[in-house]
């Protein structure tokens, strides 16, 4: 049930075209919105809170072009590409048989757009989510890459003593 289909208060100066303060909303004046000149293009004022149901996603905290306009596109989008060409180039490299240096390459390519997303005020298409949420995801996800990728077998290039510990308590040969 909406507010003007009850009875309320709040409903009847919505009806009446006043807004919270009880003016017209063309102004203090009260010239409004409802004719002559001055109201013409003019929309009531609604209200400034949030919809009760939602109808659209608004655009991720530094969403928008990194660059000017007039740039070419992919010159607006170079956060992200630099972060696809990393990755692209890293998945290329494992596909050559050299997975580690390749697993590295990926890792680093989502901890630079973790850095990218944290220095730059506006980052493109990288920006997904909230800042925080982005900068947690691509750098959670980059750092446990290059760990994985630091420990892979055989020959390890990183051996932490106390996993080795953790792996024979929980797997056992009886």
């Amino acid at each position: 049930m909406s507010a003007e289909a009850s009875g309320t208060v709040r409903g009847r100066l919505r009806r009446a075209g006043r807004g919270r303060t009880g003016q017209e909303p063309g102004g203090p004046d009260g010239s409004g919105g409802s004719g002559g000149a001055a109201g013409k293009g003019r929309r009531p004022r609604g209200t400034r809170r949030f919809p009760l149901f939602t109808r659209d996603t608004a655009r991720p905290e530094g969403g928008g072009r990194a660059a000017p306009g007039d740039a070419p596109a992919p010159a607006r989008q170079w956060p992200l590409l630099s972060v696809l060409i990393t990755v692209g180039v890293g998945l290329l490299v494992i596909a050559l048989d050299a997975f580690r240096v390749g697993l590295l390459l990926v890792g680093i390519g989502l901890l630079g757009g973790a850095v990218l997303r944290w220095l730059l005020p506006r980052v493109g298409m990288l920006a997904v989510r909230s800042r925080f949420t982005d900068i947690v995801t691509y750098g959670v996800l980059g750092l446990a890459i290059v760990l994985l990728g630091l420990m892979a077998q055989p020959q390890p290039w990183l051996e932490i003593p106390f996993l080795d510990d953790v792996l024979h308590y929980t797997v056992r040969n009886r």
